[in-house]
């Protein structure tokens, strides 16, 4: 399912590997402490799913909990049959690695060193203050501050995070927003992982949180500017969907609230937020396929909302405002999609003139509107690329990139009346850096560039390369992958590959400290930029969905046989790693071609496609159904059926494999993951090393403390580094 976690993936980059031995070194391997161990056998109790006149049964559908069991004080025999077998599960892991504890401390003291403990952001500025977040030594979570912009200036802590977050197994802040004249602080707080926020205020002038508190949100609101009045949205409380506005006026109970919109369409999600010129409260639906806005002037909160452009199915459109236009970026007639405007008293499509037309070769992905110029986010050959030109047409430039693979976006920027834009950029090679850009002179400012504290640490002691594989089909796909300078590529080489592939989301070329453990111990770690995403433009994605989707599975595969073509790695050394929907790519090609790796880590996996989006009741099912299909439709419940990989696990050799889940995950429930590793147990035919770490009090992703996340990690890597031979 569609996730907030691929950031977390990318910077983690390698959870896994398992490696073939010789065979003297496979009669070591039959030693192996797992292989003197019970593995859990799950019990079965066959479930008749029937559909389309096809019976499918599924001997642990028992598993799934609902939200209820599992918050119940005493747990029932059902509950206590799935926790039992969850914690047979981490038991069994954790004997089967308890011999490479000491490489895990090693691991996680590595990890944990090359972070700065005392780090702060780069401040921005917004309405006469500068804020930022900043790290204390030893501290999980941030402060939260700002400073007027005046000399001699007094910090202020809006939000201990720290301080917040103690006794709890997992915090997270989110939505953190001001009133218009600085007094008044909004946050949400998830205390489960579950991603349901509870909305809290806070006065800055005299440090007291209001009583007012707003359940089951999104965790965002947007303030009106009579600095009193919010709007927000909250969520169905069984599929999660964000289905209504609210407004609420504070020092009023939430039981007083009005609703603004019910978005009654259980394919539509909503939202809300404040334009950037502060001039209007703008809301939205959106899938798939089709987004809808309305807005409503922020001078009068009590007004009438109006629509910008009336859904239409395939027509999708985003909103900005400047001056006396809404700015939008569409695909009207626009498969890469173009920038229009519109007068903000004629809104409808048929007013809509352009500013930046349609190409076919270059995908508009957003726009900030400054002064005096327009900044675009453009993706060209596969790479993000940011665009400026001035309002009068005398200059238009891209900024200038010199890896060969890279990740560029502009960042924070709240100044309207500039001719600076900030922007952020990282290559496989390149820590991240915050960069302030003059438009007019081209001149560029590092503001800070992410410390590595490792005294070996160079960006040039690593190559990064682009590749480009051709697929079953003859497409290219491109291919970024690093290694540290001077290793011997070839059949022993181990190498990683990471992809996503879902939802159009773009698998980009970061850099990762993490990462540095694996690539200092000799690995080659490959991004595979297949089709499902968007690198090549909206073309790339609506090849890698619905009735296209195995283009994304047989892609990956294509990449791995490349890479081994090409001598980079072997079968006997190729690795795969994604995580959610990138999970559902791990599990498609280990059914498909399992012989070409030797290992695969599944994290969150979404595996078990046909039950899960046959169940509406389940967050994200009917949201997804213009990516996945809808298997009420019998042409889409076959083709689902076909590449599912719960239904297509069979009795076969597979490689190692390591699954991750959290019991709390509201995007890929718990029970996907450990009924696939119960049927993976039950049907394969080797004897392989096959564990689930699943986090019991966490969800999709994972711990929320900036430390405690790399624990896991190092257990990760010191699985994979065991399996490879490698002892520290």
């Amino acid at each position: 399912m569609k996730t907030n976690i691929i950031n977390l993936f990318l910077i983690v980059s390698v959870l896994f590997v398992g490696c073939k031995k010789t065979e003297e070194e496979k009669t070591v391997e039959k030693q192996k402490p797992h292989q003197s161990l019970d593995a859990p056998v799950a019990k079965k109790v066959a479930e008749e799913l029937i559909a389309h006149d096809d019976t499918r049964v599924d001997n642990y559908f028992w598993m799934r909990l609902s939200d209820d069991q599992k918050n119940a004080d005493t747990p029932d025999a059902q509950t206590q049959d799935v926790l039992d077998y969850l914690n047979a599960e981490n038991d069994y892991k954790d004997a089967a690695m308890k011999h490479t504890d000491s490489l895990q401390k090693t691991l996680f003291d590595e990890i944990v060193g090359r972070i700065k403990k005392d780090d702060s952001s780069v401040p921005y500025n917004d309405n006469g203050y500068s804020y930022y977040t900043r790290f204390e030594k030893g501290m999980d979570y941030a402060l939260y501050c700002r400073k007027k912009l005046e000399d001699n200036a007094t910090e202020e802590i809006m939000l201990n995070a720290p301080k917040m977050a103690e006794g709890l197994a997992y915090f997270a802040l989110g939505g953190i927003s001001i009133s218009s004249n600085n007094k008044m602080l909004s946050y949400g707080v998830d205390t489960v992982s579950r991603r349901r926020y509870t909305i809290y205020f806070k006065d800055l002038v005299t440090n007291e949180t209001l009583s007012d508190k707003l359940v089951n949100t999104t965790g965002s609101v947007a303030w009106a500017n009579d600095n009193k009045t919010v709007f927000y949205t909250s969520k169905d409380s069984v599929t999660l969907r964000a289905n209504k506005i609210y407004k609420h006026v504070l020092g009023t109970d939430q039981s007083q609230d009005v609703l603004i919109f019910n978005e009654e369409d259980d394919t539509f999600s909503t939202f809300v937020y404040k334009s950037r010129s502060d001039k209007y409260i703008i809301s939205g639906s959106y899938q798939t396929l089709s987004t809808e806005y309305r807005y409503l002037d922020a001078d009068t909160p009590n007004g009438t909302w109006k629509v910008i452009q009336p859904r239409e199915r395939d027509l999708e459109y985003d909103v900005a405002h400047f001056g006396d236009h809404f700015y939008i970026n569409t695909n009207l007639n626009a498969k890469n999609f173009k920038l229009v405007k519109t007068p903000v008293n004629a809104t409808t499509k048929e007013n809509w003139v352009d500013v930046i037309p349609h190409r076919d070769d270059v995908l508009l992905q957003g726009f900030t509107a400054f002064k005096n110029h327009l900044v675009l986010s453009e993706r060209k050959n596969g790479l993000s690329t940011i665009r400026v030109r001035k309002w009068d047409g005398n200059d238009d430039h891209y900024i200038s990139f010199n890896d060969p693979a890279y990740f560029s976006r502009t960042s924070v920027n709240m100044d309207f009346d500039t001719n600076i834009v900030r922007y952020s950029y990282t290559s496989l090679t390149t820590p991240n850096s915050v960069i302030d850009y003059n438009m007019d002179t081209k001149e560029q400012t590092v503001l800070k560039e992410q410390e590595v504290l490792d005294s070996n640490f160079s960006k040039d002691n690593y190559v990064s390369e682009r590749l480009y594989a051709t697929a079953s089909d003859g497409v290219k796909v491109p291919i970024s992958l690093v290694y540290k300078k001077g290793i011997q590529k070839n059949a022993s080489t181990p190498l990683l590959l990471y992809s996503y592939g879902s939802y159009g989301s773009s698998t980009e070329p970061r850099f990762s400290s993490t990462r540095l453990s694996l690539l200092d111990r000799g690995f080659v770690f490959a991004m595979a930029h297949i089709r499902g995403g968007q690198e090549m433009g909206r073309y790339w994605y609506e090849d890698g969905k619905l009735l296209k989707k195995k283009n994304t599975f047989t892609d990956f595969i294509d990449v791995g046989d490349y890479l081994v073509k090409e001598g980079y790695t072997s079968s006997d050394h190729m690795y795969a790693l994604g995580g959610s929907a990138g999970g559902l790519l791990m599990g498609a090609v280990l059914n498909m071609k399992p012989e070409l790796w030797n290992g695969v880590v599944a994290a969150v996996p979404f595996v078990d496609v046909v039950s899960t989006m046959m169940d509406e009741t389940i967050p994200l099912t009917t949201f997804e159904f213009d990516e996945w299909g809808n298997p009420k439709n019998k042409e889409y419940y076959d083709y689902m059926k076909s590449y599912s990989p719960y239904d297509n696990v069979e009795a076969k050799d597979y490689p190692n494999i390591l699954i991750t889940t959290g019991y709390w995950d509201s995007q890929v429930q718990y029970w996907e993951p450990a009924k696939w590793i119960a049927k993976l147990r039950e049907l394969k035919t080797d004897d392989n090393l096959l564990i689930m770490d699943c986090d019991m009090e966490t969800g999709h992703g994972g711990a929320s403390g900036r430390f405690e996340r790399y624990k896991s990690v190092a257990l990760e890597y010191a699985f994979m580094l065991d399996l490879e031979g490698i002892e520290k």
